[in-house]
């Protein structure tokens, strides 16, 4: 079993920054894609970001691509998303995910475990 836990979300003036982190609990993500999702009030939930193993391949929604940097400390077990110059639009509740190991990195399916979500507001 895996536990994710999601925190950094808050409140921001479009234009700001924030930075999330995604901490794993109950074993090592070991060599899983991480994968960050998005999902606003009424609507379904989104890809945002994906990471390989070794950080070195990143994978981005056209949305953020440009603003969003996703990153990962493997040793504190921990995925990060830093969010810069965001806009009204990227409010939603933020959350990180371990990828199953099989298929697409873009679907919310193909991924095994989920944080409960942090929420991120930005105002204009």
């Amino acid at each position: 079993q895996v536990q994710l836990v999601e925190s950094g979300g808050g409140l921001v003036q479009a234009g700001g920054s924030l930075r999330l982190s995604c901490a794993a609990s109950g074993r090592t993500l070991g060599s899983n894609v991480m994968g960050w999702f998005r999902q606003a009030p009424g609507k379904e939930r989104e890809f945002v970001a994906a990471i390989s193993w070794s950080g070195g391949i990143t994978y981005y929604a056209d949305s953020v691509k440009g603003r969003f940097t996703t990153s990962r400390d493997n040793a504190k077990n921990t995925v990060y998303l830093q969010m810069n110059s965001l806009k009204p639009e990227d409010t939603a509740v933020y959350y990180c995910a371990l990828h199953s190991g099989i298929s697409s990195y873009y679907s919310v399916e193909y991924y095994d475990y989920w944080g409960s979500g942090t929420q991120v507001i930005v105002s204009s």
